[in-house]
């Protein structure tokens, strides 16, 4: 079956903000626009389209994100609609790895906040083009302009305004387009109808000057274009927009629009921005991977469904109807339904017997996808989140997607002895889905023990077992996830002599333990040659050495930022296994740590408050109490913005806490920021 719509007409994006910027109204729009939906559903109401879970119409949150096709002006647009709250940021993570292009929703009245900013660097990290859209114009203390310069000031962007406000809070009446120099006015009463006129006189200099402004902008990134705006020339529209979207794909600037989405106003220009400046896959160009004979060996594949079939599984999820699915950005090539594919990094071979085009919790089956996609597969039981998909014949392996590490644990039990079995499987299918949910068992108590991100993530996951699955379970208050790590070098010898079933067994190892740099983790290496130890029992050392090093001398923590460095050996050929060695090196190991200064560590986060200036006093006073280190306190218009280094074990409940301070008038957000040693404070 060919292709309906061209690749350089399909727009992969995704619509990232702070919690409450109206990520989810505007999705709701564009879909309304679009077709998709036939009438539009409000987050306040708790009947948003893309908001499919029951806790997330309850909260009034995005916690997953919701693949969502749609198209506007020929053109197949697939959204992912991303969470704005801290403890969902590896939704964001997983999202911005395979979308070639995002919006950047900004609050009018809020700015740049501290969710936005991390998730802003995190596109950058992936390299994704973006526009911006500023909404909740309408809003009282909505502010066009002081959004910007929060964007250059806390973010290092180069936003350039393709409109300004016509008005703002309860006088925002539409947009002066700068690229046509036309004034859209909206119904009062309906913003999806709209009329253009002439820039209204008293808006004229404005406009010209913030005209001026963009062209300046843009013709900067190109030389022939630059050289005509300087001896005077005139720069038509069609060269401004092509100046416009190249300078976007190269991440040099980023356009901004500004509207209400709650009010249908702006929602209609900003899909037109997507489809003129965010990148197609096209544009995007060839994937990078690794070879999976020779992982030094860096191979391509292009965007192109003559090239072989490689896709990227980015999210899994259990649906109710449907099961187990894999969402996948397929990257090159062609997949029929039914067709096998090789999951690389698994070595294992799935079929793909049906292909799903999911507009939220509604799909429609497809023959064939085509590069560029973003699809649903059911049923594929070996994949994982982050591994690739490929041609039998033509395998290679794409980048992993990263995670942040979970930061906090808690017990759980089922309620009833008989769903305990099934609390374990339903837990295994939640550690499926989300890549930063851990769950082990506890060793001395048999606990099991749930991990994650915030507060906020284990509560929701808890409730999930509960809702979905049927099963009612009891959790013990939050823990933090220590870690473990060391200050000095030491060494360690380990022995391992047995007979085993009429056979001597015999391993011996000296390792070295050395403090590694921050954010390393655990790491091996080898000193010896392979004529002192072969290659087979130096990996049976580093096996024995990570395991022992996974539970610290101190409390029993994981350790973090450790080198393991094996030093010597003696080897008995005869004698020698795998077994011995492993032994013989967790032996080792845990001596060496025992002597290397051992030290607790704790997350620490960046805490930012939000505050009337009357409760700082308040506010600084509290966070010290907390052992927190107050790293600035800003002015932002009439409020003042309190930043600390606090560690996480000091933060539980202090929600409750800056309400009863602040007379319920502070906000505050978290982010991680990384480890500190325990009581060092």
């Amino acid at each position: 079956m060919p292709r309906t719509v061209d690749i350089s007409n399909v727009r992969n994006i995704g619509i990232m903000a702070h919690i409450d910027a109206g990520k989810t109204t505007t999705t709701e729009r564009i879909l309304y626009y679009t077709g998709v939906l036939h009438r539009m559903g409000e987050v306040h109401e708790g009947t948003a389209f893309t908001d499919y879970m029951e806790q997330e119409k309850e909260r009034g949150i995005t916690i997953t994100s919701a693949a969502v096709s749609c198209t506007w002006r020929n053109h197949l647009i697939n959204i992912i609609d991303t969470p704005g709250h801290v403890d969902f940021t590896a939704e964001v993570q997983r999202s911005l790895r395979v979308l070639d292009g995002s919006i950047a929703l900004f609050c009018a009245v809020a700015g740049v906040q501290p969710q936005s900013e991390t998730v802003w660097h995190q596109a950058s990290q992936y390299h994704v083009p973006r526009i911006a859209f500023v909404n909740k114009m309408d809003r009282v203390g909505a502010n066009f302009m002081r959004v910007l310069e929060t964007m250059r000031s806390r973010l290092g962007a180069r936003p350039v305004a393709v409109q300004i406000p016509n008005g703002s809070e309860d006088q925002f009446k539409g947009v002066i387009d700068l690229i046509r120099m036309e004034c859209i006015t909206y119904d009062a009463d309906d913003g999806s109808k709209f009329d253009i006129g002439p820039v209204p006189g008293h808006m004229q200099q404005q406009a010209q000057q913030a005209r001026e402004a963009m062209i300046e902008n843009v013709v900067e990134f190109n030389d022939e274009m630059l050289e005509r705006y300087l001896s005077g020339a005139e720069i038509t529209e069609t060269e401004i927009v092509q100046a416009l979207r190249s300078a976007t794909l190269n991440n040099h600037i980023t356009p901004v629009l500004c509207g209400t989405s709650l009010k249908n106003k702006g929602v209609q220009q900003l899909l037109d921005a997507v489809l003129a400046y965010l990148p197609s896959p096209a544009d995007v160009g060839a994937v990078h991977g690794h070879s999976i004979k020779n992982a030094d060996k860096e191979e391509t594949r292009q965007p192109s469904d003559e090239a072989p079939f490689s896709a990227l599984a980015f999210k899994i999820i259990t649906d109710p109807f449907v099961g187990r699915l894999a969402f996948v950005r397929v990257y090159s090539g062609t997949l029929s339904a039914g067709q096998q594919v090789l999951n690389v990094g698994q070595d294992k071979k799935e079929r793909a017997g049906k292909i799903l085009r999911m507009s939220a919790n509604k799909r429609d089956e497809l023959p064939e996808v085509y590069a560029g996609d973003i699809v649903a597969i059911p049923a594929l039981r070996f994949t994982r989140t982050g591994d690739t998909l490929t041609d039998p014949k033509h395998p290679l392996l794409l980048e992993p997607i990263e995670f942040a590490e979970p930061v906090i644990n808690q017990a759980i039990e089922a309620k009833t002895l008989a769903d305990q079995d099934r609390l374990l499987d339903a837990l295994q299918r939640l550690m499926d889905e989300d890549p930063t949910f851990r769950v082990n068992t506890d060793p001395e108590t048999g606990q099991i023990i749930i991990n994650g991100v915030g507060e906020l993530h284990l509560e929701i996951l808890a409730d999930r077992l509960n809702r979905e699955f049927n099963i009612p379970v009891k959790v013990g208050k939050p823990q933090v996830a220590y870690r473990e790590t060391v200050s000095a070098v030491a060494q360690g010898s380990g022995e391992f002599v047995r007979n085993v079933a009429g056979k001597s067994q015999f391993g011996q190892v000296t390792l070295e333990i050395r403090p590694n740099d921050p954010g390393k983790g655990l790491e091996f290496k080898n000193e010896l040659t392979k004529e002192t130890l072969p290659e087979l029992y130096v990996k049976s050392v580093e096996k024995g050495a990570m395991e022992a090093l996974r539970v610290g001398p101190v409390a029993g923590y994981t350790m973090i930022d450790v080198m393991a460095v094996l030093i010597n050996a003696q080897y008995i050929e005869e004698d020698a296994t795998e077994t011995a060695f492993t032994v013989a090196a967790s032996i080792a190991a845990r001596e060496a740590a025992r002597n290397a200064g051992p030290i607790l560590m704790e997350p620490v986060f960046t805490v930012e408050v939000v505050t009337p200036e009357e409760y700082v006093g308040e506010v600084i006073a509290d966070l010290n109490s907390r052992a927190g280190r107050i790293e600035g306190i800003q002015s932002r218009d009439i409020m003042q913005v309190v930043t600390a280094l606090v560690p996480l074990a000091n933060m539980f409940g202090y929600v409750t806490q800056l309400r009863s301070l602040t007379q319920g008038r502070a906000s505050y957000s978290m982010k991680f920021f990384g480890y500190e040693q325990r009581n060092s404070r």
